[in-house]
């Protein structure tokens, strides 16, 4: 019988599959507690994490027993990928099992940006001003073109009920082949330059790397549409911060919705750098995490550890 840890939360059902079958440590808190979870695991065969476990090098050092890295989400850049190729312990993504919730949150908080007033504007109304000229003032989504960042899974999703909407949709993604199918219903762009450009609403979707690491700053944004909405599900870091900070304030941008930060939980300095800013939705990491989605996501991620450790058993 195996030893698995698991750091974050996960679906009670997916928890007892485990269970079923191994020997099952599950602590939510030990996600904020390295040194604690370097103990715990120094005897395990399997660790599952969400974004908030980092593991690192140091973590993994003297878990001599481990041979899979459960990642209950998509995003690897909490894991140190180099570190666990030099031991041979595979890790294991959810790919695609939160596509739908994340492309339902930039649909949703796109329409709601574009009709900025109509949904920022309850006090007021309650408040006793029946201000219908100022609510009046949205944009429809029927014909508008949304520009994707990144063209995997998530951003195909995005699109295909971006399509479904109204949306005109194009994306830029440097690794995607341009003879890929997925190209079929969505023009592809070369340079980010020309999507940035031509699109009304940008949805954010790829890695973060120190390639894509301040990916979107000042000089991006003044070269976007006036107006244009920018949504960012995909890691924080991707967009300058300070630099969408302005834009939103100048009126350089007509709205922006940021689910991922650099700092998570968010630091005093970012509270402070996004209170008063208008048109804009702030979100603690939680577009791909719904009822469904993390039924889904712990589901599959069972499932590739079962799998991984039973290839792995003697």
């Amino acid at each position: 019988m195996a030893k698995i840890v698991i750091s974050e939360f996960m679906d009670n059902a997916a928890v007892q599959s485990l269970r079923d079958h191994h020997d099952v440590h599950h602590d939510e808190t030990l996600a904020d507690d390295a040194g604690t979870l370097k103990s715990v695991i120094a005897q395990a065969d399997a660790l599952i994490v969400r974004n908030r476990t980092q593991v690192t090098a140091g973590l993994i050092a003297d878990a001599s027993n481990l041979k899979a890295v459960g990642r209950l989400g998509v995003g690897l850049d909490n894991i140190d990928l180099d570190a666990c190729r030099s031991r041979s312990i595979v890790v294991l993504p959810a790919t695609g099992a939160n596509a739908i919730s994340v492309a339902e949150y930039v649909l949703c908080t796109a329409m709601m940006l574009l009709r900025g007033p109509v949904f920022f504007g309850t006090a007021e109304l309650l408040a006793a001003s029946w201000s219908r000229p100022e609510m009046s003032r949205g944009e429809e989504i029927n014909g508008k073109t949304m520009g994707l960042v990144g063209f995997g899974s998530i951003g195909q999703t995005t699109a295909k009920l971006a399509r479904a909407t109204g949306f005109r949709t194009i994306a830029h993604d440097a690794f995607l082949p341009a003879d890929d199918a997925a190209w079929a219903t969505t023009e592809r762009y070369a340079t980010l330059a020309g999507l940035l450009e031509d699109a009304d609403v940008i949805s954010v979707h790829c890695p973060l790397t120190p390639q894509t690491e301040g990916l979107v700053g000042q000089m991006q944004f003044a070269a976007m549409k006036p107006g244009a909405i920018i949504i960012n599900t995909a890691r924080g870091g991707i967009i300058d911060e300070s630099a969408l900070a302005e834009a939103l304030r100048s009126g350089r941008l007509g709205g922006a919705a940021t689910d991922v930060f650099a700092s998570e939980p968010i630091t005093q300095d970012t509270a402070a750098l996004f209170t008063g800013v208008p048109n804009l939705i702030l979100t603690p990491h939680v577009a791909g995490v719904t009822k469904e989605s993390n039924k889904r996501i712990s589901a599959i991620t069972a499932e590739n550890v079962l799998r991984a450790l039973q290839e792995n058993s003697p």
